[in-house]
């Protein structure tokens, strides 16, 4: 790859996502690099946002409910500073995407048509193009994006951030034509969760925690890496990745049921609409039961399914099932991870030039379970915040040219099985120490694997430390909250010391038999 000479000094985005158009967008009119893996608007996990964006734009409704509604289900681990100043900026994200190209749904008066989920006391998400949300959010910032003169895309895979005197001083990408180095001293990473390190997803292949990898290597500080939300109700099909039933269709008044038509959350707070955390893992012990867990909206929706939930019902129809007239199965799959790379007030990491906004990074909004539809709002608040900040920090001068080796594409294939038994629903000390010796080294090769099982490592070790069950972090072992509510950090380095000494004892044992 040629050419990049004059791009040098730009800051540099990685990603393509609601986050990473939005940083783009706000940094205008400076000139930005933005680097995606597909053409723009392609890829990434927000094109399959369903459920929408919460804001407290209803009558009835304020920042303090929706904070309220965000700290119970973050389970006591959000930075209430932090959420209060995302959740208050929501009407204006609305606002502000709106004079962007986005049409969001409108009632017959003309305001704005709110849905209900899961955990939310007021009817606060906003969708577009019904339960299309993402794909219409992505499809109106990418036009946003192509006719605004100071962002260039550059099609390519981040491999490693380049570092000089323990600063951001580049970025190596792999393209087409091969590897180049984007030189600059202010980079945003906006690359997604992890959700395909598990067999069962509903996010794209490449939503493997590449970010966190690269930000891992380079020095920086991860919080909260156990915490992986599972949505309860992915439809339930040999299909990756796994279409997902949106929240929003419980909150029209689907049940949860077995095949008998017993309600499986009948008994449990909040029932259908309790936090995801706590029906993902009531819709698990069912299935670990031998029993099958279904959908059942015939009677709340109805005929009216299809027109309320279009990409649901296409979903359905694509797997053999009408949602109008039978009962839809379903399973938990990784959704979300809360954790990440661990950034301030403004997205910046605790590497110098490097800055992180959306599911990468861990900004203490989403605590131990992300309320449902905070991410998108969290997208693009956050993605205008680091936006800001880049902004406001000096451009300084391009890094001297550097020589180096393009590591191999990642492929998260071995990674996978491990991660998906011993970091699922529920996990245990036993599952976890067998994940971190199996992880290790792969972690420490340079193979195709390494990226991934780094990312798959760090979550064991911190999922291991955490000797107790708060929010989507469930220890079968250690079924109780500990009395005080602490986040989670750590580093590469320290992981990798974890692992090695949580490991040698499983080592000495195989070598002496």
């Amino acid at each position: 790859m040629t050419g990049f000479e004059r791009l040098e000094g730009r800051p540099v985005i990685v990603g393509g996502g609601i986050a990473g158009l939005a940083a783009a967008l706000f940094l205008a009119p400076e000139p930005v690099v933005l680097v995606t893996r597909a053409p723009l608007g392609a890829d990434g996990s927000s094109p399959l946002a369903q459920g929408g964006m919460a804001a407290s734009v209803g009558t009835d409704d304020d920042a303090d409910l929706h904070l309220a509604d965000t700290l119970m289900a973050g389970d006591g681990l959000c930075d209430p500073e932090v959420a209060r100043r995302i959740l208050v900026d929501g009407p204006a994200a609305v606002a502000e995407l709106e004079r962007l190209g986005v049409a969001f749904d409108r009632a017959a008066d003309g305001s704005l048509a709110l849905g209900l989920e899961a955990a939310h006391s007021r009817r606060r998400i906003v969708h577009a193009d019904g339960d299309a949300t993402g794909r219409a959010l992505v499809q109106a910032l990418t036009r946003a994006a192509r006719a605004c003169p100071s962002i260039t895309v550059v099609e390519a895979e981040a491999r490693r951030i380049l570092m000089e005197d323990g600063a951001v001083a580049g970025l190596l990408v792999s393209g087409r034509d091969g590897g180049a180095v984007l030189r600059t001293r202010r980079l945003i990473l906006a690359t997604g969760g992890v959700g395909a390190l598990f067999e069962h997803t509903t996010n794209p292949a490449s939503s493997f925690g590449m970010g966190l990898a690269l930000a891992a290597e380079a020095g920086a500080e991860l919080a909260d890496l156990e915490f992986v939300q599972f949505h309860p109700t992915a439809l339930a099909t040999s299909a990756r990745p796994l279409s997902l039933i949106s929240e929003a269709v419980r909150g029209e008044g689907a049940l949860i049921v077995d095949r008998a038509g017993r309600r499986v959350l009948e008994a449990v707070p909040g029932a259908e609409l309790a936090p995801r955390d706590v029906v993902a893992r009531a819709v698990w012990r069912e299935l670990v039961a031998g029993r099958e867990v279904f959908l059942d909206a015939r009677a709340s929706l109805g005929a009216r399914f299809a027109t309320r939930f279009p990409s649901v019902a296409a979903g359905c129809r694509a797997a053999g099932i009408d949602p109008a007239t039978d009962l839809v199965p379903i399973r938990p799959a990784a959704h979300y991870h809360m954790g990440g790379i661990a950034v301030d007030a403004d997205g910046r990491s605790s590497v110098p030039g490097l800055w992180a906004a959306g599911e990468v990074a861990a900004t203490g909004l989403h605590g131990a379970n992300r309320l449902a539809s905070n991410s998108l709002l969290e997208a693009v608040v956050c993605g205008r915040a680091a936006a800001l900040s880049v902004a406001g920090t000096p451009a300084r001068a391009p890094a001297r040219r550097m020589a180096v080796h393009l590591p191999a594409a990642p492929d998260a294939t071995s990674v996978r099985p491990i991660v998906s038994r011993h970091l699922g629903v529920t996990r245990d000390a036993a599952g976890l120490a067998t994940a971190i010796a199996r992880l290790l080294p792969l972690a420490e090769g340079t193979g195709p694997a390494c990226a991934p099982a780094r990312v798959g490592l760090m979550m064991a070790v911190s999922a291991l430390a955490r000797e107790e069950s708060r929010g989507a972090h469930a220890r079968t072992d250690f079924p109780a909250p500990a009395a005080v509510a602490q986040r989670s950090r750590t580093t590469l380095e320290r992981s990798l010391a974890e692992a090695r000494r949580h490991a040698a004892p499983a080592f000495a044992l195989a070598s002496s038999s």
